[in-house]
């Protein structure tokens, strides 16, 4: 049990508000030496501003945060200072990366802990840590390699690396597992596993219930802002916390059956031209059919960008044709194929989705800001930007201040929702959604599925790209793979198996797969 092991943190009432918004509300939680803590809720429901307070990103409006000091005593942490946090042995992994792409592994690890202006740099001492540090956890990354050259799965690696490197004691992970394909994912719990059985304590924020029941010890439920639930993880299951979750039974999605109806978008032989395996494509053939939705799966990186890129009109093909409703695709351009009647849900809602400091009306309508509807004579009509986010945050559900809030203080799940929104908007013939519930939470997944399905059923064509393979057999009618540039032919979903799809992932030709 473990109660019986000595506590090593706990926060006091914290509470935190955002203007009216009350992100924390007198939230408790405990922390034990060895144990891994998960931490869940639905988008929106406080996990990461809890994180950040802790961090010392955040000040909280009441309460304490208290960590053991070297003799197992409980003493108040600083508020609002990283460094004290970092001191205490406080680490924290983000979601998204911060990682300096043009230095090396060691340099990023070791960014921040060497005097400014010392005469001359040895790193013998910090390799000599670092070997120790990968040969006891099991993350072994090349140190001299430049970080832009690695894979997603490698630079969570060294993100954990850097909190070790620090002597980090509590190490807090935030997503983890949002970028990682489930091979990856399950090395990155097996070595959170081996670290606890070492003394590291662990609190990871997940929406992802499958992780939350096989990797951790306890789990602690945040609802609205509030801590509504903490029990042993050995006595959960998916279905009780889905509910505790979201405050309701979850009601899984259902693919109707559905005959598909004509060709909407053909590629045939189409190649797009790219430095590396990303950003290139070969020969790549397929058709989208009304009615149909068809899954693309393949582990991240063997060119599902380029694809997603390719038929939203952002890169033009350097062989091949393309044909929208039998019209052969001549003008690249993202206006264009927006004004054709294509509705994408990109891959990053931050960087590529939405415009952070832009508000949520604006960015409801940014992507048809030229037509008469929120445009007249070079003049915006603002009113009508407002009254188009007003109907998607109250049909989409979206939780915010209101419309003329910055859409950077959406949580994940509600900004894809705006997304969602505006990419359903006037119910376009083909779809292109690309990770549309990466790092969602189980309420915010079933919706972006339920309205993927109405569209499907009303006859839109959607292209499914995804590293969820559930997603893709829940969703797809049929599933194609990507290996290094290139698309096997799609397939039924009603014939595969996970098996098969992985094996197709990994290179194999389908037909040697079902032989």
């Amino acid at each position: 049990m473990t109660e019986t092991r000595p506590i090593v943190l706990e926060l006091r009432t914290i509470t935190k508000r955002f203007g009216p918004l009350v992100a924390n509300d007198a939230v408790d939680l405990v922390m034990r030496k060895g144990e891994i803590l998960a931490l869940l809720g639905e988008n929106g429901a406080g996990k990461t501003t809890l994180m950040n307070i802790l961090f010392g990103h955040y000040l909280a409006d009441a309460g304490e945060v208290l960590v053991a000091d070297a003799h197992g005593g409980l003493q108040p942490l600083p508020p609002g200072s990283p460094h004290a946090a970092l001191a205490a042995g406080i680490g924290m992994v983000h979601q998204h990366f911060t990682l300096a792409e043009n230095l090396t592994v060691l340099d990023n690890i070791t960014l921040g802990t060497e005097p400014l202006f010392a005469l001359h740099r040895s790193t013998r001492a910090a390799r000599a840590k670092l070997e120790d540090l990968m040969a006891r956890s099991g993350l072994t990354v090349d140190l001299d390699a430049t970080v832009a050259r690695l894979a997603v799965g490698e630079r969570q690696r060294i993100e954990i690396l850097k909190a070790l490197y620090r002597d980090a004691r509590i190490l807090v992970l935030d997503e983890p597992t949002a970028v990682l394909t489930p091979q990856e994912s399950d090395g990155l719990f097996a070595t959170l596993r081996a670290l606890a059985a070492q003394g590291l304590s662990v609190v990871f924020i997940s929406h992802k219930l499958n992780e939350v029941v096989s990797a951790s010890d306890r789990v602690a439920v945040l609802r609205g802002g509030r801590k509504v639930a903490e029990r042993e993880t050995a006595g959960a299951d998916r279905a009780t916390l889905a509910e505790l979750m979201v405050g309701r039974p979850i009601a899984a999605s259902r693919r109707e059956p559905r005959e598909p109806g004509r060709t909407v978008l053909k590629l045939d032989a189409v190649s797009v031209a790219g430095h590396d395996v990303r950003t290139r494509l070969a020969s790549v053939s397929l058709d989208l059919r009304e009615g149909e939705v068809v899954g693309v799966a393949g582990v991240s990186g063997n060119g599902q960008t380029a694809l997603a890129s390719l038929v939203c009109g952002l890169v033009a093909p350097s062989a091949g044709t393309m044909t929208l409703l039998d019209q052969a695709l001549t003008e690249f351009d993202p206006g264009a194929f927006v004004a054709a009647g294509i509705g994408r849900i990109p891959e990053d809602r931050h960087s590529e989705g939405v415009v952070g400091s832009m508000s949520i009306a604006e960015n409801v309508a940014l992507e048809t800001i030229g037509t008469e509807r929120f445009q007249t004579g070079g003049f915006l009509k603002f009113g009508a930007m407002r009254q188009a986010a007003e109907e998607a945050i109250r049909g989409y559900e979206i939780k915010c201040p209101g419309p003329d809030a910055p859409i950077r203080l959406l949580s994940g799940g509600n900004m894809q929702k705006a997304i969602l929104a505006r990419a359903l908007d006037g119910a376009p013939k083909l779809i292109i959604a690309n990770q549309p519930t990466r790092g969602l939470d189980v309420g915010a997944v079933a919706e972006v599925h339920r309205r993927l399905l109405a569209a499907r059923m009303r006859g839109a064509a959607v292209l499914l790209i995804s590293e969820d393979l559930d997603e893709l057999f829940e969703l797809s009618d049929r599933i194609a793979v990507m290996f290094r540039s290139r698309l096997t032919a799609a397939l039924p979903s009603a014939g595969l198996d996970l098996k098969t799809l992985g094996l197709m992932m990994a290179g194999h030709d389908p037909a040697e797969v079902a032989a």
